[in-house]
């Protein structure tokens, strides 16, 4: 079978959605955006629990990691077992092996995107998607067992702190690794997500590559939410696609927690930039 995962990973709120709903939109090429909520036609997660229920034969309850885990790399057979060139699959999972079970095997794996995000405004998003104070996101995001607890459609999803996943990610040499920044996909979409294309082997064409960034534009996104709801929303209550802007952090963060996450990631956040 070939290994044609793509992986499209990042923490949770650092751009994963909209980076699918860019693919989904050049692929689909449309002359009209695609509905967000068909965005899940154009790839799959490893973190929906029917398909573990499905591949373990019963239903498997939320705390039961070891079932999850003992059924994981039968689902990913099963990805790459329908035989597609490739296998868009998004994750928020750190890269790493958890219960002696390797999470992101390189024998189904073909390459992977990262994107990364400033910790400043990840956990203002954070905190309004699972329904935490800022604080209570800070403190999350700094632990090394942090994980998204499985529910009745999500498996538990494990995290880990947010510098612990970056480095778990862009320090890999199991298979090509894509890091992109966030924010340079705000401020050159163009660049960004040609090299999305390239590093999954899609050719770029700049026509559809216009259209796909101006059908994915979080205004567009947005609105759509306000009208039709957006199906991957968290049970917190709030919006799901905020105004994609990059710095609101200096604004909406009191100045303990700005101190507290500079200096609980202080040598990544240096790293890619975000203590200049």
């Amino acid at each position: 079978m070939k290994k044609s995962i793509v992986w499209l990973s990042s923490y949770p709120k650092s751009g994963n959605t909209w980076s699918r709903i860019f693919l989904a939109n050049y692929i689909a090429n449309s002359d009209k955006p695609l509905s967000i909520n068909q965005v899940r036609y154009f790839g799959t997660g490893d973190s929906i629990k029917r398909y573990y229920d499905k591949i373990a034969g019963r239903i498997i309850d939320p705390p039961d990691i070891l079932s999850l885990l003992s059924v994981r790399q039968k689902l990913l057979n099963a990805i790459i077992g329908n035989g597609a060139d490739l296998n868009v699959v998004k994750t928020h999972n750190i890269k790493s092996i958890i219960r002696g079970v390797e999470l992101f095997p390189s024998d189904v794996t073909k390459c992977a995107i990262y994107i990364l995000r400033n910790p400043l405004d990840l956990v203002i998003s954070y905190a309004s998607h699972y329904g935490l104070s800022q604080s209570e996101a800070a403190h999350a995001i700094a632990s090394s067992d942090n994980a998204v607890l499985g529910d009745d459609a999500t498996v538990t999803q494990f995290l880990g702190s947010w510098s612990d996943h970056v480095k778990s990610w862009t320090g890999c040499t199991d298979f090509p690794v894509l890091v992109l920044r966030y924010e340079d996909m705000l401020s050159d979409p163009h660049a960004s997500f040609g090299k999305f294309l390239t590093h999954m082997g899609i050719p770029v064409c700049e026509e559809r590559l216009e259209r796909a960034i101006k059908f994915s534009a979080f205004d567009e996104l947005a609105g759509q939410e306000e009208k039709t709801g957006f199906g991957e929303m968290s049970g917190s209550g709030a919006r799901f696609f905020g105004k994609g802007t990059a710095g609101h952090w200096q604004r909406e963060l009191d100045n303990n927690i700005i101190k507290k996450i500079k200096k609980d990631h202080r040598v990544i956040m240096e790293q890619y930039g975000y203590l200049e």
